[in-house]
């Protein structure tokens, strides 16, 4: 899921104005900025060349977080949590990155995001309150308390779950390897999950155009 969840505002809950698209390419546009970056400066068998491309890329992705911050200020009038947890964190170990001349600190970022919004969503739905459903406002139009709650639930497992697989794959895989899989396959996954959310969100009355929701009245 900005990762990253990150980036995951978009993930989780497409906006329904005609100008989504600016806010999925304020999320990923940095992320896919990093990647392009590092893949062009890199010069195969050059002596460090990962690493100096993992710099470089890593230069331009905190040029790209701000500059997404900024214009999501100018644009749309406000900066999601996601994109301030994400802009705060890249700069921070960008900066890590950059001066200890490893790149293993802007792969632990993702660890750290998927983590604190594991243990927000979880901790919510155990004090029985559906903090997803705060964050994301009014994104699932008719969704009542027991749909948000279990939505919370399963992206609470979900970003833990990511966590896990994040430290996995920074342990068996070399960072080009581990950045492919983080800008592909990981935003693939996230998608698919949110999608797999979308027969249970329809039960506990998700609004879909065209689509008559099935209301469970049933308790949790």
């Amino acid at each position: 899921m900005s990762e990253e969840l990150p980036n995951a505002t978009e993930v989780i809950a497409p906006k329904k104005s005609e100008g989504s698209l600016l806010p999925l390419l304020l999320d990923f546009g940095p992320l896919l900025i990093f990647f392009a970056v590092f893949k062009l400066t890199q010069s195969d068998g050059a002596a460090l060349a990962s690493t100096r491309a993992a710099i470089n890329g890593t230069l331009a992705f905190m040029a790209a977080i701000l500059v997404a911050v900024a214009v999501s200020k100018w644009k749309l009038g406000r900066v999601s949590p996601m994109l301030w947890l994400s802009a705060v964190l890249v700069v921070g170990f960008g900066a890590l990155t950059v001066y200890f001349n490893d790149e293993s600190f802007i792969q632990i970022k993702p660890t750290i995001i998927y983590t604190a919004f594991a243990v927000l969503l979880l901790g919510g739905w155990m004090t029985g309150r559906p903090l997803l459903r705060y964050l994301l406002q009014a994104a699932y139009d008719g969704l009542n308390e027991t749909g948000w709650m279990k939505l919370s639930r399963n992206w609470g497992l979900f970003f833990a779950g990511m966590a896990l697989i994040n430290e996995a794959l920074r342990y068996s895989l070399d960072f080009e390897t581990w950045l492919t899989v983080k800008v592909w396959g990981v935003t693939a996954l996230s998608f698919l999950f949110a999608m797999s959310q979308i027969p249970m969100l329809m039960k506990h009355g998700l609004a879909i155009e065209g689509v008559e929701p099935k209301t469970e009245d049933q308790p949790r």
